[in-house]
């Protein structure tokens, strides 16, 4: 009886724990995707800033992070904020990082893709079943 019940007790904590993803929305400008999450079991939580998606970082681990690259050609030693980001994530091997780019960007996204690996990069306008596919297969490989 006592091992039913611990089993049972089990099944209920890992239905419960669903995967966190993060999706970091600094532009915007495209379809809300958290019922697309959502709809593959996933928590969503969104931030509108790096720092306070940082922030989270430091309190709980995530799962998947969706994020935009968004080229910034005023820094001075880096050229987005999804590089601090990697720097973060590199500690957390169990997190993968999803991001949306745009083509006109995409050879300095590419400088970032020699030094940082990512999950899956999709470019806008953003294809839902792409997207769902690369979520799913990141939830899947963590």
């Amino acid at each position: 009886m006592e091992s039913a019940d611990s089993g049972s007790l089990a099944g209920m904590e890992s239905m419960s724990k669903s995967k966190l993803l993060l999706s970091i929305v600094e532009l915007g400008g495209y379809p809300d995707f958290s019922p697309l999450y959502r709809r593959l079991g996933c928590e969503v939580r969104v931030e509108s800033s790096m720092r306070r998606a940082l922030s989270l970082l430091k309190k709980r681990p995530v799962d998947v992070i969706v994020a935009e690259f968004n080229y910034q050609s005023g820094f001075r030693d880096r050229v987005s904020n999804l590089e601090s980001l990697m720097a973060a994530v590199q500690r957390m091997p169990q997190t993968r990082v999803i991001v949306f780019y745009e083509d006109e960007f995409a050879h300095q996204f590419d400088r970032i893709r020699e030094r940082f690996e990512f999950f899956a990069a999709l470019r806008f306008p953003v294809d839902e079943d792409k997207l769902e596919m690369a979520v799913g297969n990141a939830l899947s490989s963590g």
